[in-house]
């Protein structure tokens, strides 16, 4: 039997109009999928956050850092524990990671020697326009001062005692704290690093930033 369903001609005006629909309405539904994958994905301006933590002198008596580690790592930031000869490496990582597109969040802790070339390692990295997010100091003694880069610094030292207290640039504008513990019992220079009471105020201060 003949199919006597009215047709539209080829070329016509009503087959035009219905191409037209189809195909706006792929354009609208492939840009939707994309749209989907772009919300989908990390975004590249997302910072990470990653802690350096320094020992002091020959890397053996520092071992709290390894400790603090450890826990960072269970909460999933990334902590590195390096030597304090170590610093200027760090620094070239650092640079090479933000030049490659990288967003980092940068924690810096130190103790001894490692916080006084944690301070190192913020004003090398002033020079370089990358920020220090937070930079935390355990008994540092004869330090450089604190670089404008620094948003926040947190020193824990002892006077009378060991370590001294943390002064900075004068163009810093940032948040300066230092936390006298020469009432604390039990701590002493090369204990401060291990102290739990020291390590949940750290630690703290870490888990603070944004993320």
């Amino acid at each position: 039997m003949p199919d006597t369903r009215a047709r539209a001609p080829q070329g016509s005006p009503t087959s035009d109009v219905r191409k037209v629909a189809v195909g706006r309405g792929l354009r609208v539904g492939l840009q939707l999928a994309l749209l989907a994958i772009a919300l989908a994905r990390p975004s590249v301006a997302a910072a990470e956050t990653r802690v350096y933590l320094l020992r002091g002198w020959f890397n053996v008596f520092s071992t709290g850092m390894d400790g603090m580690a450890e826990a960072l790592r269970a909460k999933g930031i990334d902590a590195r524990v390096i030597g304090h000869l170590a610093w200027k490496s760090a620094t070239e990582e650092i640079v090479s990671d933000e030049a490659a597109g990288k967003t980092l969040r940068l924690v810096f802790v130190g103790h001894s020697q490692g916080a006084n070339n944690a301070i190192d390692m913020a004003r090398e990295l002033q020079s370089h326009g990358i920020a220090i997010d937070l930079l935390i100091t355990l008994a540092p003694f004869m330090q450089n001062p604190v670089p404008a880069n620094v948003v926040r610094a947190v020193n824990y030292y002892q006077s009378p005692g060991w370590g001294s207290a943390l002064t900075a640039d004068a163009d810093f504008k940032g948040d300066l704290s230092n936390v006298n513990i020469a009432g604390e019992v039990g701590v002493f220079h090369i204990t401060i690093d291990k102290d739990s009471r020291i390590q949940a105020q750290v630690l703290a201060a870490i888990a603070a930033l944004p993320r």
